[in-house]
């Protein structure tokens, strides 16, 4: 039985955002690269390193141990093997630079209560553009793509270890950002081939990062709107909506469904791979709280696997069913056919 003569476990959830924000400053000053190339480093020299007193340094490395993200080692401290996975720059998975987006954006979750009571959300101005993406904001824009990457590319390959796109010719991509789940399934799927499908800025942004992946001969990059173009572009098996429909409310989504249809041949696949609520709608607390991110940050929410077959068999589609896996960014795709 659950012991409820304390609040300790109500504390370590309203002391959250103490956690969350240590994370981020430390990820700031890059500790965790410096760590790694100078492992047992003592308070002393990382205050010095980064022009810190004793005190708080002494009191931000206390915390990244007691997250499990340092180690002691000797007088010093060191990574952990998950910092040293995930936290230091130029790693393959290295995911700071989505830390400090989702930093960025606790402006808007400090307005929560704003957001629940006008339903419209409080990380830009709703009545100065229609989204974050159409926001005048260069450096919010470049740094939510280079942290989508980080979040995409784990979530990308245990999709593929999952679902089976060997029989996949050619990927449509829709939203398909920094191109992760392309790079990362055309690595694992030889005979694949990708087109990511999106922003003309962020199509330019991409072109570049296929390219440091050796990949440009497999992934192509088409600019456009998924929202305001007609059609999507033809000549594709499968289509791919990865955390795209949760920025979006059910008339959008169902628009946008219906292009994916229309732009499959009969046989075709489409795959929404996303964070997914239980049916039930009690949990998990990862899609739960990315769900009310997207209050503060969109006009979607993040919906179950049972909301999308719904739309995906009034759109035509036939054969829905839900594949799970374990993933930072998502954790199910909900696939279907066009008959």
């Amino acid at each position: 039985m659950t012991n409820h003569r304390s609040p300790k476990r109500l504390l370590e959830i309203v002391t959250g955002v103490w956690a969350a924000k240590a994370l981020a400053e430390a990820t700031r000053m890059d500790l965790f690269s410096q760590l790694s190339a100078a492992p047992g480093a003592t308070v002393a020299e990382v205050a010095a390193r980064n022009g810190l007193a004793e005190r708080p340094a002494e009191q931000l490395l206390t915390v990244c141990a007691a997250l499990g993200l340092l180690r002691r080692e000797g007088a010093g401290y060191a990574n952990t093997p998950e910092a040293e996975a995930y936290l230091v720059r130029g790693r393959p998975d290295y995911f700071g630079d989505a830390v400090l987006s989702l930093d960025r954006r606790y402006t808007g979750w400090m307005r929560l209560e704003e957001a629940l009571r006008t339903d419209s959300p409080t990380n830009f101005d709703p009545e100065a553009a229609e989204s974050m993406f159409d926001a005048d904001d260069a450096a919010l824009k470049a740094n939510f793509w280079k942290s989508m990457y980080a979040l995409s590319a784990t979530s990308a390959r245990a999709l593929a270890a999952v679902y089976d796109f060997a029989p996949v010719r050619r990927l449509l991509d829709v939203g398909g950002g920094g191109a992760a789940y392309d790079i990362e399934l055309c690595r694992a799927y030889g005979g694949l081939r990708a087109t990511v499908f999106d922003l003309p800025f962020v199509c330019e942004l991409t072109r570049e990062t296929v390219a440091g992946a050796g990949l440009a001969d497999r992934v192509d990059c088409v600019p456009g709107d998924f929202l305001r173009d007609a059609e999507l572009p033809g000549g594709h098996d499968a289509v791919l909506l990865s955390q795209i429909l949760h920025d979006w409310d059910e008339p959008t989504n169902r628009m946008i469904l219906g292009k994916c249809f229309a732009a499959l041949p009969p046989g075709g696949r489409i795959l929404i791979s996303e964070l997914l609520v239980d049916d039930t709608k009690d949990g998990p607390l990862l899609p739960a709280l990315m769900s009310l991110n997207m209050l503060v940050s969109t006009w979607g929410r993040n919906y179950t696997a049972a909301e999308y077959g719904a739309w995906l068999t009034d759109a035509g589609f036939e054969g829905v069913r839900t594949v799970r896996f374990d993933g930072p960014g998502a954790d199910g795709a909900v696939v279907a056919v066009r008959p």
